[in-house]
C-alpha cells in the first residue's frame, strides 16, 4: 500500500467523533483492540492447531518421515512467500491475502489424514509446500495487523493479547489428541477423527479471516486512524522488498529470525516425541501452549510498563529473555546428557515417576519461545507505525524464520546427533540477543 502523506501525518488523521460514540470504545469492531482480537482467533483456529499437530511430534504419525519431508517443504516455500508475504499483502489487502493463506491449513491436514490410509509421501509433500505459501501469506498480514493497527504505547500488550488467544489454539488442540486417544497409550500414529477435529477449527478461521477490516478502516479511541493507504503494485513492493537486504535494521534481526524456530525439530521429535507416550504428548502440548501464553503476557508488561522510557524497556525485555533463554538451555544439556537417539529411554506417561522435570523443561521452551518472539515483533513495532512497511518487516522476519526451520527439519530427519541440534540451537538464540540490543539501542525512539 502506498501511504499519503508520510509516515507519522498519514497515521494521525483525526476522526474525534468515532471516539465519542460509545461508552466502551475500545469495543467498536473498527477498534484496534477488536481487530488484533480477530486476527488471534484466525491464528487460533489455522497455525494455532497447526502447532498444537506438530508439537505432537511427526504431525501425529508413529514414523514421523512423512512429516519432516512435508514440512521441509512447507518452511522452504515459506521461507520465500514469507519475504514476499508482505508486498502481496500491500497489493490484495488483508481479505485475499487472509483467505488464501488459511485454506491451506485445511489442506495440510487432510493430506495427514489421506496418509493415515493409504501412507503414500506425496500428497503430504505437496500440501506442505502449498502450506508454506499460505503461511507466508497469513503471517505477512497478521505482522502488519498486529504491529500497526495498535497504539505505539501498547502494542507489547496488545502483542500479548494476540499471542495469548493464538495459543490457546495450541491448548484446544493439545487437548483434543489427548482426549481422543486417552486410552491409547502405546506408541500408534492418531486416529482420523483427531485430524477432523483439527479440520474442523481450521475451517472456521477461513470463514472468520473475512472479518479483518483493512488499515485504512481501523480507528483508535483517540480518532486516529492506523494509516491512510492506496493500493500498492507489483513494482513498487519488488523495489522495496529488495531494498530491505540492505536495511541495517533489518540485518540485525536477521539471526533472530533464523533462530525464533529453529529449536522447534529438536524440542516436538526429540524430547516430546522422544520421551513420552502418544496420549502425555498432547497432554504436554496443552501446557506448551499455555506457557506460551503465560510467557507473552509477562514479556508484554515488561514492554509496555516496566519503565517509562521506551527504549529502556526494550533492553530490559532483551536481558529477561536473554537471562531465562540461558538458564532453560542449561536445563535442556542436563536432561540430554541422560539419552541419545540410539538409547531412549522408556516412554513416559503423565502418571508415570520421573514426568514431572522432563514435563517442565517442555512447559519451559514454550514459554521462552513466546517471549522471543514477542520481544521481536514488539522491537519490529517500535521501529515504525505504517502498515505498508511493517508488513515488509513482518514478512521479512517469518520468511528469514521458515528457512531457519526448513534447514532444522532436514537436520532432524538425518539424524544428526541430539547433543549436536542442542548446543546449535543454543548457540543460535544467544547469539541474537546483543543485536537486539544493539538495534534496541540504535534504533529506537523514546517518543
Amino acid at each position: 500500500m502506498v501511504s499519503n502523506g508520510d509516515e507519522e501525518s498519514g497515521n494521525q488523521v483525526q476522526q474525534p467523533e468515532t471516539s465519542k460514540n460509545s461508552c466502551s470504545p475500545c469495543f467498536r469492531y473498527n477498534s484496534p483492540l477488536v481487530q488484533v482480537i480477530l486476527i488471534g482467533v484466525v491464528c487460533f483456529c489455522c497455525p494455532g492447531m497447526f502447532n498444537a499437530l506438530s508439537g505432537m511430534g511427526g504431525g501425529g504419525q508413529l514414523n514421523h518421515t512423512a512429516s519432516n519431508n512435508s514440512l521441509t517443504a512447507l518452511y522452504t516455500t515459506f521461507s520465500i512467500f514469507g519475504i514476499l508475504g508482505g508486498a502481496i499483502y500491500n497489493i490484495l489487502g488483508p481479505h485475499l491475502t487472509l483467505l488464501a493463506g488459511c485454506s491451506t491449513y485445511v489442506l495440510y491436514t487432510s493430506s495427514l489424514l489421506y496418509y493415515n490410509h493409504h501412507h503414500h509421501q506425496a500428497f503430504t509433500i505437496l500440501s506442505g509446500a502449498l502450506l508454506g505459501v499460505g503461511a507466508g501469506l497469513l503471517w505477512a498480514a497478521h505482522g502488519a495487523i498486529m504491529t500497526s493497527y495498535p497504539p505505539s504505547n501498547r502494542k507489547g500488550t496488545y502483542i500479548s493479547i494476540f499471542w495469548s488467544i493464538f495459543n490457546m489454539g495450541g491448548v484446544i488442540g493439545g487437548l483434543i489428541p489427548f482426549i481422543l486417544n486417552y486410552h491409547r497409550s502405546e506408541a500408534a500414529s492418531v486416529n482420523d477423527g483427531t485430524y477432523i477435529g483439527f479440520m474442523c477449527f481450521m475451517s472456521v478461521g477461513t470463514v472468520l479471516s473475512l472479518a479483518i477490516l483493512p488499515a485504512s478502516k481501523v480507528v483508535r479511541d483517540d480518532g486516529s486512524r492506523c494509516t491512510s493507504v492506496l493500493y500498492s503494485n507489483v513494482s513498487t513492493e519488488c523495489v522495496e522488498v529488495l531494498k530491505l537486504f540492505s536495511n541495517w535494521k533489518v540485518l540485525l534481526m536477521i539471526p533472530a529470525a533464523w533462530s525464533s524456530n529453529f529449536f522447534y525439530p529438536y524440542q516436538f521429535n526429540d524430547v516430546n516425541e522422544a520421551l513420552f507416550n502418544l496420549r502425555t504428548r498432547g497432554f504436554n502440548s496443552v501446557f506448551y501452549w499455555g506457557a506460551q501464553m503465560l510467557g507473552s503476557v509477562g514479556i508484554g508488561y515488561v514492554m509496555d510498563f516496566s519503565f517509562e522510557r521506551r527504549r529502556v524497556r526494550g533492553l530490559v525485555g532483551v536481558v529477561v529473555v536473554g537471562v531465562l533463554g540461558t538458564v532453560i538451555w542449561g536445563g535442556a544439556l542436563a536432561n540430554q546428557v541422560r539419552y541419545s537417539s540410539n538409547d531412549l529411554p522408556e516412554k513416559l506417561d503423565f502418571k508415570y515417576p520421573g514426568f514431572a522435570g522432563p514435563f517442565a523443561l517442555y512447559c519451559s521452551f514454550g514459554m521462552l519461545d513466546a517471549m522471543l518472539q514477542s520481544l521481536v515483533y514488539w522491537v519490529i513495532g517500535a521501529l515504525a507505525n505504517d502498515s505498508e512497511i511493517l508488513s515488509r518487516y513482518s514478512g521479512l522476519f517469518k520468511g528469514i524464520q521458515s528457512a531457519g526451520v526448513a534447514v532444522a527439519w532436514q537436520i532432524d530427519e538425518h539424524n544428526v546427533c541430539l547433543m549436536t541440534q542442542l548446543i546449535v540451537n543454543w548457540v543460535l538464540t544467544t547469539i541474537s540477543y546483543p543485536l537486539l540490543f544493539v538495534l534496541i539501542m540504535l534504533a529506537v525512539k523514546d517518543e
